[in-house]
């Protein structure tokens, strides 16, 4: 990442982060709810978009911005270069964020289901950030 990279982004009111927050609860409750079912692709997307909200509710909460690239993994680069010198652990974090995401394109768009063991790997990631996630915000 450069440092001198330019984001398109979003001006958000900072009481907004609260919208991102709901939207990432949600996703990753329904994604539990389709691991217990045994829906490993809607285990997996809602895992990714779990993610990515909870991104969203730190940008808006700590910059007032959010990402309106078209690249989901932009969005971890902002969270870094935006908030990552007052949150603890941003790099750690942004490497787990950045492999959860990656894995929005196997879900989503390949011709293969994603697997039992793919999915109970991206919930172990995703409960991991978003325990840690809910405490920056």
């Amino acid at each position: 990442m450069s440092a001198a990279r330019h984001y398109k982004t979003k001006a958000v009111e900072r009481s907004e982060y609260a919208i991102y927050l709901k939207k990432a609860k949600e996703f990753y409750q329904t994604m539990y709810q389709a691991e217990k079912a045994e829906n490993w692709n809607a285990a997996g997307l809602n895992g990714v978009h779990a993610t990515i909200s909870l991104i969203d509710a730190i940008l808006v909460r700590h910059s007032g911005i959010r990402s309106s690239e078209e690249d989901h993994m932009v969005v971890v680069d902002l969270l870094t270069s935006s908030v990552g010198n007052r949150i603890k652990d941003i790099a750690q974090k942004s490497q787990t964020a950045k492999r959860i995401i990656a894995k929005k394109n196997t879900v989503a768009y390949e011709n293969r289901n994603f697997i039992k063991s793919e999915a109970l790997d991206m919930i172990k990631q995703v409960e991991r950030f978003y325990q840690w996630a809910i405490k920056q915000i």
